[in-house]
Formats: structure tokens, sequence, C-alpha cells
């Protein structure tokens, strides 16, 4: 038995899963790893790290304009530039509160494309997936929720994650990790309000949030994200592992009861290794 055959009980069509130990390989997997699932969510930091990509490449900075009046790229990406969830209107101050925006973050794919003269789908292509040999992912809609891709990519992009070496600095992959703003309070789609709403750039950080998507024995500094496609990755530099699910069945309560006890079992089963 292996920690992903809880996924056997999910009330799914289908799925596909890994696991992704310290030195980027699979230590498990569940499914066809190459089968394309729309990744709703999923889907914000991949556009993430093309983001990172070109602030190393001197294209912008994290603290350059964009958004609504007083936001910056660095607001965009941790969700606290003001803009309401899914429209482009300001309805905080940046940095004040942490709301979930996918306004946002389209307002951030097309600041991308503006100032790299690049569109999205194209950067992210040369940026993200040909360095890391993605060959299912791709970007069809908005920054915020279009892309599609199989489990073996993004199993090659949490091996990134764990251990940066073909396409961010580490200091970079270190700073996409760490608290922005902290102390934000906002809400967790799907799971409520938090005191403590804790992001990164582009992607969730667990910190003390209870009740979490992720299981009760992952570290504070776990970082990933979700998706309403029911799709997840997080990262536990802790524990150094790194988890990838893809489903075809919409983020339900189906969702909230399986994924913390899979993310426990994989972490009794493979943490250290």
């Amino acid at each position: 038995m292996g920690a992903l055959d809880q996924i056997a009980g999910w009330p799914v069509g289908s799925a596909s899963a890994a696991v992704v130990g310290a030195d980027g390989t699979v230590l498990e997997e569940w499914g066809d790893q190459t089968r394309a699932y729309p990744l709703a969510s999923v889907t914000k930091p991949l556009v993430a790290l093309s983001v990172l990509l070109a602030v190393e490449e001197g294209a912008l900075t994290l603290d350059d304009p964009a958004g609504p009046a007083g936001s910056t790229v660095r607001h965009l990406l941790a969700h606290a530039s003001g803009l309401a969830p899914d429209s482009p209107a300001a309805v905080a101050r940046p940095g004040t509160r942490r709301i979930y925006s996918n306004a946002g973050f389209n307002a951030l794919g097309d600041h991308l494309a503006t100032v790299t003269g690049i569109p999205l789908a194209d950067y992210l292509r040369q940026a993200v997936c040909e360095p890391l040999g993605l060959g299912t992912t791709t970007l069809t809609g908005p920054a915020a929720w279009g892309g599609n891709a199989g489990t073996g990519d993004l199993a090659a992009v949490a091996a990134e994650l764990l251990r940066p070496a073909k396409l961010l600095h580490p200091s970079t992959v270190a700073q996409l990790r760490e608290v922005q703003f902290p102390g934000l309070t906002g809400v967790v789609p799907g799971f409520g309000r938090q005191a403590s709403n804790d992001w990164g750039l582009g992607v969730e950080v667990r910190g003390a949030k209870t009740p979490h998507w992720t299981g009760a024995t992952n570290s504070p500094g776990t970082f990933g994200h979700f998706g309403r496609a029911g799709t997840f990755l997080w990262v536990d530099p802790e524990a150094r592992l790194a988890l990838v699910v893809l489903t075809d069945t919409e983020f339900e309560q189906w969702a909230k009861d399986g994924w913390p006890p899979l993310a426990d079992a994989v972490l009794a089963a493979h943490a250290g290794r």
C-alpha cells in the first residue's frame, strides 16, 4: 500500500498525483502523469515564476507600480493590492487586507506582457516550460486560472522549488516562499477567514491557518496553491517533500475531507527520504 492509494476512495472521475523528494526524484506516483488537466488557480504559481524570471532578467522589479493606485508587482503577487476578487475595482488600500484576487493576477499577467512585449502564454513557455522541459503545460486562458498541465510537469516544477537548479536563483525561491505583508487578515477560499492569512509571491504560505487544505503535520513554512478544478501543489521545505494532485472533479467537500489526510500519509511515508 502506498500513501497515494487513498485517492482510490475519492469521488472523482480521474486523478493523477506525484510525491517529489528532496533531490527532485518522484518517490511515488498515481495515475497518468502525462494527461493534461485544467489547473484552475494552480496556474498562479506558474505565472509567478514567469514574473520572477522577468525580475531576475531586469525587465521589471517587485516594487514597480502595477494594478490600482499605490499598488506594486509585489502587492499583486501577494494578493495585497486591494483589488476585488473578480473585478478590477479597488476595495481596500494596498497592503491593508489580503483579498484573494483573480483580477489582480490578470492585471499582473497584463503588466508582464506589456513590459516584456511578449504575450504571457509565450513568455511562460519560453521562460518556464522550455528550461524545465515541460511538455504538457500550456496557458490557454487568463493568468489567474487558464493553465493546463500534467502531473509530471508539475512534479518538475515542485522539484525546482525544492532544489533550485534550472530556473530561478535559490535566493529568489527563498523570497517567493517568504511571507509578504505579514499579519494581514483575509479569506482562504473554501476555508474561511484567517486572522493571519500568510502569502508569499504567488503562493500561499501555510503558517498557523486552521482549517486548511494541507495536512496537520505539514510545517508552517509549507507553500503552494490549490485550484477550483480539484488540483493542488504544495512544497514542504522542512520535510523536503512536495505533493502534486490533479483531478477532473471540482473542489467541494470531498477535497476538504480528502486532501489533509493524504498530505499526512505522504509525510508519514516519505519524510526524510
